[in-house]
């Protein structure tokens, strides 16, 4: 069970405000008033930060970090949408990923130097959403539905063995695609699907895209996902591109919420594959703390190379001081058969607007 001061995840983690936005087209050269268009506008964000001792097991020395994000990357947005009547509305929205451990924009220098997070306008309503532009992917959205530290990039055993190069992941792609026209369906009785599709922009290449069907059901305690992707424009060599499955669950027992996954991945060309486990709990041990703990299994199977199983886990506590603010200690073991054993801990303090 959550607690009751944790906010939801996603875009609704802020606090937000809303403010009409009178759009004025002048005329040119007169400066006469022509038009004026209302529009509703949210600000919103995340702002998070940790100290700590980070050692992988990949026989990397021990760091001490200052780092940006942690349970959360941090990031800012805003949104906005214009009734078009007949139940129909424009909807956009503009995020930003950032560090403020060095004020630096983006997650690293590799990102874009606008709205790393997302960038998209499109139309919503009764059919229910079709957007294009740069989305968060919806693989890595239901990756944090069944997991209990969610998004993190740096504590969460499934998304570091899944993402994070220094891990060894084994999903090819970023957790941001580009290009993308992304169609939300509408909800019936706790059902709805994502589809997404990216073209390559290759020319002459129209098979290089990417694109994804996934499916999220929530009603009463019960959350479970099933999502498929195909990922080929951002290929790493040898391999020309790779499917990636991920199932699971997250059920709300009362005294504690459950958690279940299992992911498998294939990449063309090379043959090589891979098949992750993860358990996990959210423990609620006060009115406003938790304690989290996640364990995630990969084995790796490559026909050039033995590779042994890789065994991660997080162990946390994390403790809400108010609806938008929260502090938190964690602990990640990560082992690789044959390498040195890893341990890592850290406190950090996260803040939602």
């Amino acid at each position: 069970m959550s607690s009751p001061f944790q906010p939801a995840a996603g875009p609704r983690l802020a606090c937000r405000f809303t403010c009409t936005l009178a759009c004025t087209i002048a005329a040119l050269g007169a400066g006469i008033l022509d038009d004026a268009v209302a529009a509703d506008i949210q600000l919103y964000g995340l702002v998070g930060s940790y100290a700590g001792s980070i050692k992988r097991g990949d026989n990397v020395a021990r760091t001490s970090v200052i780092g940006s994000g942690g349970l959360t990357t941090s990031w800012w947005g805003v949104r906005g949408s214009e009734d078009l009547g007949g139940g129909t509305r424009a909807i956009f929205q503009l995020e930003q990923f950032f560090q403020p451990d060095t004020g630096g924009a983006g997650r690293s220098p590799a990102d874009p130097g606008g709205f790393s997070r997302s960038g998209w306008v499109g139309l919503a309503g009764g059919f229910g959403q079709l957007t294009i532009g740069r989305h968060t992917s919806p693989y890595y959205v239901s990756m944090q539905t069944v997991n209990p530290f969610g998004a993190s990039v740096v504590f969460s055993p499934l998304v570091v063995q899944s993402y994070v190069a220094s891990f060894g992941n084994t999903v090819i792609g970023d957790t941001v695609w580009n290009n993308v026209i992304q169609y939300v369906s509408p909800t019936m009785k706790g059902l709805n699907a994502t589809v997404v599709y990216a073209p390559g922009e290759v020319a002459g290449r129209n098979s290089v895209n990417n694109a994804g069907i996934h499916l999220r059901y929530k009603r009463g305690p019960l959350s479970a996902v099933l999502s498929a992707q195909r990922v080929r424009t951002a290929a790493v060599a040898p391999s020309t591109g790779q499917e990636a499955y991920l199932a699971g669950l997250a059920w709300d027992a009362g005294w504690a919420r459950l958690y279940a996954s299992a992911q498998a991945t294939d990449s063309a060309v090379t043959n090589i594959t891979s098949r992750t486990w993860q358990l996990g709990t959210a423990v609620p041990v006060t009115a406003s703390g938790s304690i989290l703990a996640s364990w995630a299994r990969t084995t790796v199977d490559n026909p050039l190379a033995g590779v042994g199983d890789h065994d991660t886990a997080g162990l946390g506590y994390d403790y809400y001081l108010s609806k938008r603010t929260d502090v938190y200690v964690t602990y990640l073991y990560d082992h690789v058969d044959g390498r040195a054993r890893g341990n890592s801990y850290a406190l950090g303090i996260r803040h939602t607007f």
